[in-house]
């Protein structure tokens, strides 16, 4: 986030580097609205965790920060994404975003309502559009509404059941999931994790074959099956695709009786940094499976797992059955990358020990450094 207007210090704990004063207009055309504008934030959030510059470079990808039901049509939702606290509302045909404070008096604007496509301050009744402008102060009847009345705006998307936003201008392309979209494919929204763990743990550990054996004993994998054998790596722009492929079912233990003997299974994985990664897997019969693994950094420390599903076979079996297994294979994730040491991602490889099978997690600390990440 650039601008012409200087530099100063935002106030924070700890060392920060000199943010941008100037804040940016840009506009963002949406499918389906007009263009809207937005703003880029002009420093880096109340009690930021994140490396100043870290979280500018974070700033300018999308993350999903809730599900399309969440955000009702006459009520807020709250979130929170690199540590900036968000409200969002629906206006009209699509999604608004905004830093999660009333201009006027500081309320928090989620604990108000929306009313006719407007929000509506809890505090004193204050209501802003879609533009982020205040259209009414019920105080004052029809006196002049001062221009600093305006909420800060962030661009959204709305794709694959998720609301996506982006605090840095919307700029970078969203993460592709095409299978989402095919003909045949059931989808498939199980409930988001929160994981008290960066999300370059995370997704690093998704990305990672060699765990199988030894975290998923319990869901899907054998510990007499540990053997990860030989696969390929392709680097491709800002990530990288790992091709896969072994003996270790993805059936969950009590339906493994379905792959016939020595069956291959092939896993293919697609990874955008910073923090997204696409798995394709093939099962018996022609059957696909595709997941869409988005980690959204609620803050260093902290991460809330979006992961949108869909396939071409079992469409006749309950949904309830996918979201177990899934959550099964994620708490079983989740209680090892709380506890890895140290909490952030290590970009520099030599600050670790890397082995034979983590092809995908060096090729993933390379793209994080290729972004700008640990700079």
């Amino acid at each position: 986030m650039g601008g012409a207007g200087g530099f100063r210090y935002c106030f924070r704990s700890g060392p920060r580097r000199p943010q941008p004063t100037t804040i940016q207009e840009i506009i963002v055309s949406t499918a389906a609205t007009s263009p809207l504008k937005f703003q880029a934030s002009p420093c880096l959030p109340r009690n930021c965790t994140f490396d100043p510059h870290d979280w500018q470079v974070l700033s300018q990808y999308w993350y999903p920060v809730a599900f399309g039901t969440d955000v009702a049509v006459d009520k807020p939702f709250a979130a929170v994404l690199l540590d900036e606290e968000l409200v969002l509302f629906r206006s009209g045909d699509g999604v608004v975003a905004a830093r999660d404070v009333c201009p006027h008096r500081g309320a928090p604007l989620s604990l108000g309502w929306v009313e006719g496509g407007n929000l509506v301050c809890p505090y004193h009744g204050l209501q802003y559009g879609a533009d982020g402008r205040c259209k009414h102060i019920p105080s004052q009847g029809e006196g002049k509404i001062p221009d600093r009345l305006r909420l800060l705006t962030y661009p959204t998307r709305e794709a694959y059941g998720l609301i996506w936003v982006s605090l840095g201008g919307g700029h970078e392309a969203l993460p592709d999931f095409p299978a989402w979209s095919e003909a045949g494919y059931q989808q498939i929204l199980p409930p988001s994790i929160d994981i008290n763990a960066s999300a370059g743990r995370q997704t690093e550990g998704f990305i990672d074959v060699a765990h199988f054996a030894w975290i998923h004993h319990d869901s899907f994998a054998d510990r007499a099956n540990p053997v990860v054998p030989q696969y390929t790596v392709t680097r491709k722009p800002r990530g990288f695709v790992a091709e896969y492929s072994s003996t270790v079912s993805n059936f969950p233990k009590t339906l493994q009786h379905r792959a016939p003997e020595g069956f291959v299974w092939r896993r293919r994985f697609e990874v955008d940094a910073p923090f997204f990664a696409r798995l394709q897997v093939q099962f018996p019969e022609g059957g696909l499976l595709h997941i869409l693994n988005a980690a959204s950094p609620v803050s260093a420390r902290k991460t809330r797992l979006f992961v949108p599903i869909v396939r071409n076979f079992d469409q006749h079996m309950p949904l309830q059955d996918v979201y177990d297994f899934n959550l099964q294979v994620f708490e079983e994730d989740r209680a090892i990358v709380e506890r890895q040491r140290p909490e952030d991602l290590p970009i520099d490889r030599g600050a670790e020990a890397p082995i034979l099978a983590d092809r995908s997690s060096g090729a993933y600390r390379v793209a994080m450094a290729d972004i700008g990440l640990g700079a």
